[in-house]
Formats: C-alpha cells, sequence, structure tokens
C-alpha cells in the first residue's frame, strides 16, 4: 500500500523518465545473441501486463516495454537453432525486421493491456544465422525463406570431410581438446589417437572420408579417457579406446545385440545348411548397428482367376514396398518362369520395428528365385545390396555394420555390392571370422548362394539376360561431341 501511494504522489516529470531498452555500453564486441527456442515476446519485444490501468497507480507504458533479442542483437548476430519450430506469425514479423531493419515493440497477448500500447520503430539492423535439418526447410515461412535465399546464403553441413593428412591433423587436434576441455582424462597416445581417427573413418561409412558426427566422437574420447583414469594410467592407449568402444554403445546397437542373441535362441535365422526360399537378409538399426533380416518366400496358385499377385509382409515402408515392386519386374525378366497364375509370398521375419530402404532387393530376388526354381539357398551366407531392374548390384549403406552384424550372428560369409568394397571397415576381431564377397550383378549373387546341381542353369540365364543388357548400340560423332560438351558422365 505504501509502494503504491508513492508512486501517486511522484512528480508526473520524474515518472516520465526515459527507459534505456537497450544497452551496449562499454562492450567491445558486436552482441551474439543466442535466441533458440524463444516465444514472440522474447524474440520480437514485449509489454508488460499491468494491472493498475487506472486511478494513478498505472505504470507508465514506456516503462513496461521490454526490448526482444531483434532489438538486442542490433548491429550483431543473431542465432536461432531449428527456425522451423517459431510460429508461422514470428517468422513473417522476423522477415519484417530484416527488411525494414527496425520493428515497434507492443504487446504480444492479445489479454494483456500491453497490447494497448505500440512504440516507435526500434532498430534492428543484425545478421540473422538460422539452422535446423532438412525438414525445417519444409515448415520455413516461404517469404522468409525468400529473402534468405534472394540476400544471404543457405549452407548445407556435410556429416563427412575428405581422408587427408590436414584433415587427420585437424581430428588429432579434436582429441586434444576434448581432453583439455575435460579437465580429469589423461592425455592420449599416438595408438588412441589412431584408433580415435580410425573408428572417424568407420563411423563415416564412406571409403576414403571421415566423419564430422563430432559430438558422438567426442563422447568415445572421453569415456576412453575415463577408463584410463580408472586404471590410474598416466596416457590413454588404443586398448583403452577399444574397451571404450565396447562400453560406449549406442541403445540402438544394445537392441541389436539383444534382437541377435532372441534370434539366435529361437532360430529366426538359419546359420548352417540350406533351405529353399528362405535368405539371410541384413539391415541397420539406427544407424550405427546392423541385425540380420530374415526373408522367406513362398509360391502358391493365384487365389485370382484373372492374375498372380506378388504379396509381402512384415510392415514394410513407402520405399521397402517399391523395392519389392522392383524385384518383380526382375524376376519376372529373368527367370523366364511364367508366374502370373501364381502368388508369390514374401516375409519379412520378425520385422516389428518395420522395414525401410531398398538394401534388401538382393535378398528379395535370391529368396523368390529360390522358391521358384526349387533350388536351395546356403544358410550360412548373409547379404545385402539393391537391385536394379536390369539385375545390377547397386550400393547400399551401413555395409560395415552389417557384415559385423553378420559375423556375430555366426555367418560364414557375406554378400555385399562390389561398389561399397572400399566402405568396408570392420573391427578386428570380426576379419578371421567372415569371408567378403563383392558382388555386380545377381548372377554373381546366385553363384556365391544358391547350392546343388540345379543352380548352373539358372546362373547362365541371368548371365545371358545381364549380358543382353549392356549392349549399347553404337553412338554417333556427333552425339559425342554434345556429350563431351556438356560434360556428361556414364
Amino acid at each position: 500500500m505504501i509502494l503504491m501511494l508513492t508512486r501517486q504522489f511522484l512528480p508526473k516529470e520524474e515518472m516520465m523518465i526515459p527507459k534505456l531498452a537497450v544497452s551496449n555500453y562499454d562492450k567491445e564486441h558486436a552482441p551474439y545473441i543466442d535466441a533458440t527456442g524463444a516465444h514472440a515476446g522474447a524474440l520480437l519485444g514485449d509489454v508488460r501486463h499491468d494491472p493498475f490501468q487506472s486511478g494513478g497507480l498505472e505504470t507508465p507504458a514506456h516503462d513496461r516495454v521490454e526490448a526482444g533479442d531483434i532489438h538486442k542483437a542490433h548491429k550483431g548476430v543473431l542465432f536461432i537453432d531449428e527456425i522451423n519450430t517459431l510460429r508461422l506469425e514470428s517468422q513473417q514479423s522476423l522477415l519484417t525486421a530484416l527488411q525494414e531493419k527496425e520493428y515497434p515493440i507492443t504487446g504480444q497477448s492479445e489479454r494483456s493491456s500491453g497490447a494497448l500500447v505500440k512504440t516507435e520503430p526500434v532498430p534492428c539492423d543484425f545478421i540473422m544465422v538460422s539452422a535446423g535439418n532438412l525438414d525445417a526447410v519444409q515448415k520455413m515461412h516461404p517469404a522468409l525463406r525468400s529473402r534468405i535465399k534472394g540476400y544471404g546464403y543457405e549452407v548445407y553441413m556435410q556429416d563427412s570431410m575428405e581422408d587427408t593428412p590436414e584433415n587427420r591433423k585437424k581430428m588429432v587436434r579434436f582429441v586434444a581438446q576434448e581432453v583439455v576441455r575435460d579437465g580429469h582424462i589423461p592425455h592420449f597416445n599416438e595408438g588412441a589417437v589412431e584408433e580415435v581417427i580410425r573408428e572417424a573413418r568407420r563411423r563415416a561409412g564412406r571409403k576414403g572420408h571421415l566423419t564430422l558426427k563430432l559430438r558422438d566422437l567426442g563422447g568415445l574420447v572421453r569415456v576412453a579417457g575415463d577408463v584410463a583414469h580408472s586404471e590410474g594410467a598416466p596416457l590413454t592407449t588404443a586398448e583403452h579406446v577399444l574397451a571404450a568402444k565396447r562400453i560406449a554403445r549406442s541403445i540402438e546397437q544394445q537392441l541389436a545385440d539383444s534382437y541377435l542373441e532372441h534370434r539366435k535362441e529361437y532360430e529366426s535365422f538359419l546359420r548352417r545348411g540350406s533351405a529353399v526360399g528362405r535368405v539371410n537378409g541384413l539391415a541397420v538399426m539406427g544407424g550405427d548397428s546392423g541385425i540380420v533380416l530374415p526373408i522367406v518366400s513362398e509360391v502358391t496358385p493365384a487365389i485370382s482367376g484373372a492374375e498372380g499377385r506378388i504379396i509381402a509382409t512384415g510392415k514394410l515402408k513407402t520405399i521397402a514396398k517399391e523395392a519389392v515392386q522392383n524385384v518383380s519386374a526382375v524376376i519376372k525378366n529373368m527367370t523366364g518362369t511364367d508366374i502370373s497364375r501364381h502368388d508369390v509370398h514374401i516375409q519379412f521375419v520378425g520385422t516389428y520395428e518395420g522395414v525401410e530402404g531398398d538394401s534388401a532387393s538382393v535378398s528379395i530376388a535370391t529368396a523368390v528365385i529360390s522358391a521358384i526354381e526349387k533350388i536351395p539357398v546356403d544358410q550360412t551366407v548373409a547379404m545385402t545390396g539393391s537391385l536394379s531392374v536390369r539385375g545390377d548390384v547397386l550400393p547400399v549403406g551401413g555395409v560395415t555394420y552389417k557384415i559385423e552384424a553378420a559375423a556375430q550372428a555366426g555367418m560364414k560369409k557375406v554378400i555385399i555390392p562390389k561398389a561399397n568394397e572400399a566402405d568396408v571397415l570392420i573391427e578386428k576381431a570380426y576379419k578371421e571370422k567372415i569371408q567378403i564377397i563383392p558382388v555386380s550383378s545377381i548372377a554373381e549373387v546366385m553363384e556365391h548362394s544358391l547350392v546343388g546341381p540345379k543352380k548352373n542353369s539358372i546362373i547362365e540365364k541371368l548371365r545371358n539376360i545381364t549380358r543382353l543388357s549392356f549392349d549399347i548400340p553404337e553412338v554417333s560423332p556427333a552425339s559425342v561431341q554434345a556429350k563431351n560438351l556438356f560434360g556428361c558422365r556414364n
């Protein structure tokens, strides 16, 4: 009550003293404001609500004005991560601020007395740096994105870099920085750093590249340092890094290990002998772990009198369904068998989490051809690879993790696309356990996976068809010149 009375009897000239909204006094550098997650009031400015709006108890409007991050970033940098989380209205206001370089402050809530207050335009000349995933682009205000494309830059951040001596030195510096930042773990010796760089190659998933997912790699550095610290070692060694890799496994890797153990126990996939229409495919879980994906096929008389169908089950997603359709084209073209009077059933066994991608195309084709021709498949073989409609085996992702999963499951051989051969960086513990067979065509897949005397005829048939698909007619000199002119490549 005393405060209210004091406010009421203040001289009018003292109540109208201007309020300093933003001050950069004594600052040597331009402001950098992180507005990630800011709501409209914090980003654009707001006017606080005043419950006492009459009787001389009200607070002057200018005293209730609060500057937003766009005003605090004047002549500096405004950073917004996950920009797509901003409401479209806020993105529109942000666009206005960028264009006009000034923006008035008003109350953001229509239920507040601040909504009745609007200041003159407040300067907000800043450089905006925004970030987000690819889905952020789709949810951005079209006009805001147009402004960025017209007056700024759109930069796609790579997730890997070339494996060059210069970049390896940067990785060494990164390891040293992580050790210093932690402050408690011992420094890494040369062998430990080499093992971290090797893991960076492995996680890149591409030949001749190092991963740039440094947050995950930094976690490995800290766990290795913790292992060395717990042992009282003066330096972190390669053995500590290897131990850290066994300890610091992602949830997906732990689930994949549990998945393999359960499948072994209940024999969801076979590891010995041969079987008709059954193939051990391979898949990736969570991006950094592999699993064995059993695929079973059966051919039955068509239910419909008009035409047979290809029926795939196992919670398939869009790309996986399209891969099954592509495989059906290959089968019709290459087996020479009339399947119009039959239904072809394809089952992905135990895929409770769903299946996405086309890396099981080779496995599907092998299972179906085995079922149609009644030729057994070697169950000590696992395979992965995408398949073109001409029968070419195309590269896929996660080859290293898939090979390690096959070795862990007890497979003896694994078939991979020849294009992925240089991408393989498996752990030393698996190298003696499994034979890696790179292939480039479906005929080669059949040669290494089918068993029994009947396989030779189907392999020869597939080779002939694949060979015919590569008979390209001669190109006229004019076409060759045009091709060179436009820089086209086969």
